[in-house]
């Protein structure tokens, strides 16, 4: 397990990098890709039908489409939504490229929505502010493991009659009001990406209640073809299939699957120990001037994919920079999360330069992201807490 024995009494405290986030694969975990291996089949087999039931019934929806990535979900959800040129899509700028790409993919415009300085999530005062005759849908983002205001952004759709598709990526095993993520909003994306809640080395879910989605969400996945016969509209023979869209090949192997399947497992099990990083690291840094901790919520259970902490620059002589270049030479594999999508030069090639989100641009000059990851021992936990108490104070 890392950070045990990694001192080395050379002026640093760790030999080894810790990083932000890692994935754990125990024994079980390997067991269940080699049957998979060992079968008859490697993609397109039982184990996808397997594994999309097992996150369905877990966060309580009726469908769920198991995908390459978590990218490769996001657009799929976003052509089952019906996304087109000439649509506007809200969504917030503290994200990762995925959450406005997948508007583009499908020739709509993505609008960023300023965040609030306490969750960092998306605001839903500035999404109804955001909202025009163009807008067709929302893509609110649970930044960090804890999820946006669902009720209100859900309450703001059905108004204004807007499809929510919750990028959920940081937020598997949160829930919101007692709810778990995936059984709010119309559609809901997941991510198993190795530094996420659970993995499966690549790959991406979308879960929804609605059936039209559902079949839209399984005919982009493969090409736009399908072969069920209750789609078709003519039927040559058992061999036969059509194409009802340009979709994507965006099919996930039965090794994910498995993998993942067996990680699902042990879910709850990473979340606990996620947050009980989360309970310590907060205690500790909350006792420290300068040092901005995580606001929770008080509707949201956060499955705190990301821990967070804000450095006041009015308080230290060092800059962030400085501060994030001396807990990397010292092991520490801090990162930030994230730039704002706007400020990215693809976009302003775009025309995004005129973009206006005061709190995302203060949030992104003070954010530091510590490492937090459920196989993180005490050892780890320690070292983060003293060198950034350290690296602070001098």
């Amino acid at each position: 397990m890392s950070g045990s024995g990694n001192r080395e009494g050379n002026g640093q405290i760790r030999s080894t990098m810790l990083p932000y986030g890692r994935q754990w694969l125990d024994d079980e975990d390997k067991a269940a890709v080699m049957r998979v291996l060992d079968s008859d089949f490697l993609t397109q087999g039982p184990m996808i039908a397997e594994f999309e039931r097992g996150i369905a019934d877990y966060v309580g929806a009726r469908f769920a489409v198991a995908f390459t990535n978590g990218t490769a979900a996001l657009h799929a959800a976003c052509f089952a939504a019906g996304i087109g040129p000439g649509d506007e899509v809200i969504t917030s700028p503290i994200t990762f490229l995925a959450s406005s790409n997948c508007v583009l993919y499908m020739g709509g415009t993505p609008v960023f929505a300023d965040i609030k300085m306490d969750t960092y999530n998306i605001d839903p005062d500035c999404i109804e502010a955001a909202i025009t005759p163009n807008t067709k849908a929302i893509i609110p983002v649970d930044f960090t493991g804890q999820p946006a205001e669902l009720d209100r952004i859900m309450d703001i759709a059905d108004r204004h009659g807007l499809i929510v598709i919750e990028d959920a990526a940081h937020s598997l095993g949160a829930s919101y009001k007692g709810r778990k993520v995936g059984s709010i909003a119309d559609m809901t994306m997941f991510s198993f990406h190795p530094v996420k809640h659970i993995t499966s080395g690549e790959g991406g879910m979308i879960v929804t209640d609605n059936e039209e989605y559902y079949h839209k969400l399984q005919l982009f996945r493969n090409h736009g073809m399908t072969r069920d016969p209750a789609q078709m509209e003519q039927n040559d023979g058992p061999w036969y299939y059509e194409m009802h869209a340009l979709g994507f090949n965006y099919r996930m192997t039965d090794m994910q699957a498995a993998l993942g399947l067996s990680q699902l497992g042990k879910l709850d099990k990473f979340v606990e120990l996620r947050r009980s990083i989360a309970r310590t690291y907060t205690e500790a840094f909350s006792e420290m001037p300068g040092v901005i901790v995580p606001y929770q919520h008080p509707d949201a259970d956060s499955s705190w994919h990301l821990y967070v902490i804000r450095i006041d620059p009015q308080k230290f002589i060092k800059s962030r920079r400085e501060i994030f270049e001396k807990l990397r030479s010292e092991n520490i594999g801090v990162n930030v999360h994230y730039i704002p999508v706007y400020k990215q030069p693809y976009y302003l090639m775009l025309g995004y330069g005129d973009t206006v989100n005061h709190n995302a641009d203060l949030y992104y000059e003070t954010a530091i992201t510590l490492p937090l990851f459920p196989q993180m021992n005490n050892f780890d936990v320690t070292d983060v807490l003293n060198m950034v108490q350290i690296i602070l104070k001098s």
